[in-house]
């Protein structure tokens, strides 16, 4: 098994960069059942519109999609079931005041294996608008152009 040791990328949330400003990113576990992770090893996992909530004290992970395993029959669990973030409840705390304070979100943006066991990235976010979306997106393309042009592949 190559990801025993190594953390391996299993999905990653590119709507979030696209949607938000990532201020900080927090490590966290995640409470699965068995066929969830058999599941989530063959990459059947969606994180597109996620995102935590915090629920009296605890961390709670809201609409990741995780399809049924095949194999799983009767033990497969509803697909966008709530799941529960591991977390020191000090961390958790300091979350829930910031996300109050300062009105940002918590954003699942990556969820990987970090010695056989499945992590998410929680991020603290900052909502972007339209012209921030926009902006970001013409940096990237005029970074695209230069990068073409230093090549010597010149498109128009």
């Amino acid at each position: 098994m190559a990801d025993r040791k190594t953390g391996s990328l299993i999905a990653e949330n590119r709507k979030a960069y696209h949607d938000y400003f990532i201020e900080e990113r927090f490590e966290a576990g995640i409470e699965l059942a068995g066929t969830e992770v058999k599941s989530i090893r063959q990459r059947q996992v969606n994180l597109a519109d996620s995102y935590a909530v915090i629920k009296d004290g605890e961390l709670w992970l809201q609409a990741m999609h995780i399809s049924p395993y095949e194999q799983g029959n009767r033990f497969n669990r509803d697909p966008m079931r709530s799941r529960r973030l591991l977390m020191h409840k000090r961390e958790i705390m300091r979350l829930h005041g910031v996300t109050r304070q300062k009105g940002l979100t918590l954003v699942p943006t990556k969820l990987y294996f970090k010695n056989g066991r499945v992590k998410v990235e929680i991020s603290l976010a900052r909502g972007k608008k339209n012209y921030d979306k926009r902006d970001t997106e013409a940096r990237r393309q005029a970074d695209r152009a230069i990068e073409r042009r230093l090549k010597g592949q010149t498109r128009d």
